[in-house]
């Protein structure tokens, strides 16, 4: 995503905060869906990145997409608490929650939108998988391809499932099918009547 010339010193400001957040206490898939948020307040027509501190935005940004992936469950395998997050900016907790409840407003930001969960999640998160049809919520994932297709066409699911399963088959078929020249070697070697072919 291009960064708007007027905005790119107030991105190279904030992204090397949150950069070295990420690096030091979350992931790279973290760290890319922080950056696509700072980059769309960047490109948000006058940008609310103009006023207040480097480090409350960056806190915020970090704030709202760990919310919206539970960072704050202790079940997760990548959590802390509200406090040690803001604390890695320099800012209370309270002042990061205020920043980040703006950004939610602002860009939609929950588990409810795809957007913003990171690809680890995806699959476990039942809600983003949740379609109207026929003015039924239905889970997706057991509609028809055609209906996820359309469903992913219109931007409501972050990928087709169906499609992923079908690669996946394919792969499977694929190896099962693959000549497996050790075992072959193996079985003449030493033959076994009573175990059969291994593929």
């Amino acid at each position: 995503m291009k960064i708007p010339k007027d905005m790119q010193a107030k991105y190279d400001e904030i992204a090397p905060i949150i950069i070295d957040f990420c690096d030091k206490k979350l992931n790279d898939n973290y760290k890319g869906l922080c950056l696509h948020l700072l980059e769309k307040l960047c490109r948000k027509r006058l940008s609310p990145l103009n006023g207040g501190r480097p480090h409350t935005w960056a806190a915020g940004i970090v704030y709202a997409i760990g919310q919206a992936n539970f960072i704050f469950d202790k079940t997760q395998e990548i959590n802390m608490t509200a406090a040690e997050l803001a604390s890695g900016f320099g800012i209370s907790a309270s002042t990061a929650r205020n920043k980040a409840a703006e950004l939610e407003d602002m860009f939609d930001i929950g588990f409810f939108n795809h957007e913003w969960i990171l690809p680890e999640m995806m699959e476990d998160n039942p809600a983003i998988w949740m379609i109207k049809l026929n003015g039924i919520i239905v889970d997706v994932r057991h509609m028809s391809l055609e209906i996820q297709q359309q469903a992913y066409e219109k931007g409501l699911i972050p990928y087709v499932p169906g499609e992923q399963v079908l690669t996946e088959e394919k792969a499977d078929e694929n190896d099962q099918e693959r000549p497996q020249p050790e075992q072959k070697k193996r079985h003449k070697q030493e033959p076994n009547p009573d175990q059969g072919e291994l593929f």
